[in-house]
């Protein structure tokens, strides 16, 4: 899960994102949090990676986190955000951004075990996921963390959302028979993608929203380009 915390204020973020952390680690969910100290900076970020959940102050000097709401429903109308306030005068306007709650400041530990809560059944029920064996114990791993993996030496390497990277001893046809779900590709023998990480496919590589290129097996680049165009087409149809 990606998190974003936008406060022109370092003591707000800093003090939120110390909170946020320990009802992530509560509820046992891997997470990165980013903090921004202007709506211009999230937006850039978001542009290149969306963020799962965003924490937006809606009073930041010479900006107003509505106006910063506005821009990012212009292309992501799927993040969860909470709007963080002195005040709840922009109602309002939260609905027409679709803000999913608003949260007081201060707020108190009751008040955000209770959003973290209905934030988990928001955005971790429905997914899929599967229980991954590593050295340090088993991970349960939601199919949307996962950016693509590889199979190197007996080992499975997943490369995740958030940066990390897990490791377990499985074979290339064991691991991707889990991932039984229209979103991955099997790009070759031993590498296997999450298309809905991809921004594009030029013929020979996938081009990740981060900027990795992943290579596709020559017999394999035309039923890439259909996968990729169908995966693309059932999103819109669902969206």
């Amino acid at each position: 899960m990606r998190i974003a915390i936008v406060d022109d204020i370092v003591s707000d973020q800093e003090g939120l994102k110390s909170a946020l952390a320990a009802q992530l680690d509560r509820l046992f969910i891997d997470a990165v949090i980013l903090c921004f100290d202007s709506g211009a900076a999230f937006l850039t970020a978001a542009g290149r990676e969306r963020f799962d959940l965003v924490f937006l102050d809606i009073y930041m000097g010479n900006e107003n986190g509505v106006h910063t709401a506005e821009a990012l429903r212009r292309f992501d109308t799927d993040c969860l955000l909470v709007f963080t306030t002195t005040s709840t005068e922009h109602a309002l306007d939260g609905f027409r951004v679709r803000a999913f709650h608003y949260l007081v400041k201060p707020c108190t530990e009751a008040v955000l075990t209770a959003l973290f809560d209905e934030i988990a059944r928001r955005l971790l029920i429905g997914d899929k996921y599967i229980d991954v064996n590593t050295a340090g114990g088993s991970i349960r791993l939601r199919f949307g963390e996962i950016l693509y993996a590889e199979h190197h030496q007996h080992h499975m390497h997943i490369y995740r959302t958030d940066g990390s990277e897990i490791m377990t001893r499985q074979t290339f046809h064991e691991f991707s028979a889990c991932l039984a779900d229209g979103r991955f590709f099997s790009c070759s023998r031993g590498t296997i993608l999450n298309m809905e990480h991809a921004a594009d496919f030029d013929g020979t590589e996938f081009i990740l929203k981060n900027g990795k290129r992943i290579s596709v097996s020559r017999g394999l680049a035309k039923n890439a380009k259909t996968a990729f165009g169908d995966f693309l087409f059932e999103r819109r149809v669902c969206q």
